[in-house]
Order: structure tokens, then sequence, then C-alpha cells
């Protein structure tokens, strides 16, 4: 009988896991929980049992690929996947997945968030500015992009986007404004929204020169992941560009610099929040579930990312 190990030292909700265990157990499998574990050694005595783990921000590295002798699929509740170490998990023929689109509106609703927390001045009493009629450039148009389109038009936004992997017609038929290159997205937009994934393509891809390129009143929100940014160039940007803020779900490593010669021109959450939502939590848990057990059923392998 296969073991579905649910291994999160950030635990999902307890309906989650409440609908992950009837997943789980209504497909004939054995349930396993490790939650708030405090060392390394707790994962790999845990996934030493497994045929199946469903994970969080946890990290699936070399060691805990060797201790998973049974393993044969890790499925991460979430979009990004740099917390598996895919190269190990090929070498040793374990499938990993991803559950895309799961916590989509949760990211998508924490950039607008934040673009209005800018525009207002970070509600500190003093005049701030609208979003309305505002230009923003979506950089990366998958499922979070696609969202945060959505609601910037109801807000009045002039839209762009970008994305060399979308064929044009299939975001303009989103009513977005299609742009060819990635300069000509930042040196037209006033916001931009990155959800590009951190991969060997895209780590610091976003530099001093790129930034730049924006116009006045520039405000980059980042929803995606610190290591695509240039963090000397975001410094340069601070420096010469009075006019630059920067706003992010996940604090760069050069945040006490920004802190301390640039007060009131950044905001970072306190730990990454794009999907921090009770329906986001619940929603990637249950999808995760769902997929081992079609990989196991039916030999399923869509969301493979590895």
């Amino acid at each position: 009988m296969k073991k579905i190990l649910v291994a999160t030292e950030k635990p999902f909700a307890p309906v989650a896991v409440k609908g992950i265990r009837q997943i789980t157990e209504e497909a004939g499998y054995v349930f396993m929980l490790l939650e708030k574990y405090t060392s390394p050694q707790a994962l790999l005595d845990a996934v030493a049992q497994a045929d199946a783990m469903i994970i969080r921000s946890d990290q699936v590295n070399e060691q805990v690929i060797s201790a998973g002798k049974q393993l044969s699929i890790v499925v991460r509740a979430g979009a990004g996947y740099d917390n598996v170490d895919l190269k190990a998990a090929t070498a040793r023929g374990i499938v990993v997945m991803n559950t895309p689109g799961q916590n989509s509106n949760a990211v998508a609703e924490l950039a607008l968030g934040m673009m209005v927390y800018m525009a207002r001045n970070q509600f500190n009493g003093s005049a701030g500015t609208e979003l309305s009629g505002k230009t923003l450039g979506i950089h990366a148009f998958g499922n979070v992009g696609r969202l945060v389109a959505s609601i910037a038009s109801g807000f009045g936004m002039e839209i762009s986007a970008f994305d060399p992997f979308l064929k044009p017609e299939d975001i303009e038929r989103q009513g977005i404004r299609v742009v060819h290159s990635v300069g000509d997205l930042y040196r037209s937009s006033q916001y931009i929204s990155l959800h590009i994934p951190a991969n060997e393509q895209t780590r610091n891809s976003i530099n001093y020169e790129l930034l730049s390129m924006m116009p006045e009143g520039a405000t980059l929100v980042n929803t995606a992941r610190k290591e695509v940014i240039v963090e000397d160039g975001l410094v340069k940007m601070f420096r010469e560009r009075k006019d630059f803020r920067y706003v992010s779900d996940i604090a760069p490593a050069c945040q006490e610099t920004i802190a301390s010669e640039f007060p009131g021109r950044f905001f970072f959450t306190p730990k990454k929040m794009g999907a921090q939502t009770a329906e986001a939590n619940i929603n990637a848990g249950l999808a995760a579930a769902r997929q081992i057990v079609s990989f196991f059923e039916n030999g399923d392998t869509r969301f493979k990312v590895n």
C-alpha cells in the first residue's frame, strides 16, 4: 500500500490537511503527516517510508532525495519549485510537479494591494497618487500575470505585457497591449509587475540598465523571486532615481541598505506571502493530493517540471 507524506515546516490549514487525508485514503493509500519539524533528520526519517511527498517551501535537496528510497513523486504545493533539487530527483527517476494556478489569485491580489499601498504613500496621511491612468507592464503573462491584468483593468490602468513564450494573439485576446521586447516593456511602464520564475535564463536578469529605462514614477513590484534581481543595480537605481520605489513579498539581501538609505520608498512583507491566503493554502494542497493519485492510478505527468 502506497504511503503519501505531507511534510510541511509551515503547516497547511487544518481544513486542507483534512481534505488531503480524505483524497489519499479514499484512493486506498496511507496518509502520513509531518508538520512543524525542527530538524532535517525528522524529514529524512519520514521520507524514508514514503512513496510520494507533498511539500510547501520545504527544501528537498539531494540528501532528502537519497533518503527517499521508495519515493516516486514529489509535488510542490504552489507554483515555484526552486526548493527542489531537480537534478537529483531526475537522476533517481523521481517525478517532480508543481500546482500551477492554485495560488494565482492570491499572488495577483497581493501585487495590486502593494501597488495601492505605495501609490498612497504607505497610508501615511500625505497626498498620494491614483492607479487609474497609470501604465502597468506585466513581465510574464502566465496564470498570475493574467489575473493581475484583470484586476488592474478595474483600476483603469493602461496595461502592456511581455512574454516571449506566448503568441501575441494569446495576450491580445485578453485586451492587453503586446510589446515585443523586455526593454519596450520597461520603457513604457510606470509600474512593472514581475512574474518570471527563477531559472538559468532569468536569475540576475532585472538589472540597472533595465530599471533605468522606466519613466518617472517608477515602481517595481516583485512577487516572483528575489534571485531575478541584480541587487547592486537595485541600490544604484534607488540612489540615482529619487522617484523609484520597490515592493516585494520577499526581502532582498540588501534590505538593511535600502531601509537605512531610502525610507518610504520600499516595502517588504515579513515573509514570502504571495500564497498566504486560506483559499490558496487549501487549493494547492488538495490539487497536490489529486495529482499524486492521478499519477499513480493513470500515469498522469501533466504538471511535471523535471
